[in-house]
Order: structure tokens, then C-alpha cells, then sequence
């Protein structure tokens, strides 16, 4: 005769055994979809191709939720490569939330894309304060950026949007005052 107090554990076990093979399906079929459309956006596609596979994205924030980039399309957008080990990335980041915080009621919408850990960005954003939506690309953000137009994958790398979803402007290199100034005019 089984122990009920085995037969428990058994069941126990059973249950928390597939509940961990459903949460790792799961997570390898969104990791896959991701995959899949970053790849799209390295591929050497057209800029047509490029956007629309940009478009239907969606990545982590750093608070474990999901961001569509969807959600953005519509109003001009300003996208922001970054990570918290790059010196002009960090250094750039307080102006481009002083833009994002001036521009919002134009319709201006600014993401961050992290090319980093989610760790590090924790770390980063908590004794830094950011307004504007931030999603973590990780090491394959520097694929992306290459397919909008950062041929050299430098850092930092912003990318403007028009309203229209078509890219407006280009930048490698720490953002500069006059460049938003500038590109305020999109739209």
C-alpha cells in the first residue's frame, strides 16, 4: 500500500513538473517570435520590409511587462539605442528626456531600446530617473539599429520616425541640443 503522504509529494511533483514545461513552451515560442522578427530586421530587407517587421515587435521593459511597438506608430518617434556602459549613451539621456518632456504635448512619442542586461538597466534606472518608455533589445539590439541605417552597430544610435512611420532621421553618436531641435519638425 503507497503512502498518502507520498502519493501527495508525487502529485505535487507532477503538477509543479508541468506547469515548468508549459511557462518554458511558452517562453520558447516567444523567444522564437521575437527571434524571427529581428532576424526580419537584419536581413537586408527593403526599408519597407525593415519597418513593418519593426513595427511588429513586441520586447520585455524592464519591469517584466510587454511593449509593442505598435502602440507608437501613428506620431513621430524618436528611438534611442542605448546601454548603461556606454558613456555618451548615459550622457545623452537626461536631453533626450527633456525633449521627450517638451515635445509630448506635440505628439511626440521617445522609446529607449536597452542594449543591455535587464539587471544593469534595473540598476541604471533606479538612480536614474527616465520618463520616457524604455524596452530591452539586448545584444541583438545592435542588429536592428544596423538594419535602420547604424551600419558601423555604434552606440549611441537614434532613428526619428515621422507620423507616417517612415524614417525621418538618422543619427550615430551622442544626440546634440541643435539635432532636436531639428528634428522637432518632423512629423
Amino acid at each position: 500500500m503507497m503512502n498518502p503522504l507520498n502519493s501527495n509529494r508525487r502529485k505535487l511533483f507532477v503538477g509543479a513538473a508541468s506547469v515548468a514545461a508549459l511557462a518554458g513552451t511558452g517562453i520558447a515560442w516567444w523567444r522564437e517570435k521575437r527571434q524571427a522578427a529581428l532576424e526580419d530586421l537584419s536581413s537586408g530587407a527593403s526599408d519597407a520590409q525593415v519597418l513593418e517587421a519593426l513595427w511588429a515587435l513586441e520586447l520585455a521593459t524592464p519591469d517584466g511587462k510587454k511593449l509593442a511597438l505598435l502602440s507608437f506608430k501613428g506620431r513621430p518617434l524618436l528611438i534611442n539605442f542605448w546601454a548603461t556602459w556606454c558613456p555618451p549613451c548615459v550622457e545623452e539621456l537626461p536631453l533626450i528626456d527633456a525633449f521627450y518632456q517638451e515635445n509630448l504635448k506635440n505628439g511626440w512619442q521617445v522609446l529607449g531600446l536597452a542594449v543591455d542586461q535587464l539587471a544593469a538597466v534595473n540598476a541604471f534606472l533606479g538612480r536614474t530617473t527616465i520618463n520616457f518608455p524604455v524596452a530591452l533589445a539586448g545584444s541583438a539590439g545592435i542588429e536592428m539599429s544596423k538594419s535602420l541605417g547604424n551600419l558601423s552597430g555604434g552606440l549611441p544610435f537614434t532613428v526619428v520616425l515621422n507620423a507616417g512611420g517612415k524614417v525621418a532621421q538618422r543619427k550615430i553618436g551622442r544626440v546634440k541640443p541643435e539635432d532636436l531641435i531639428a528634428w522637432s519638425t518632423f512629423s
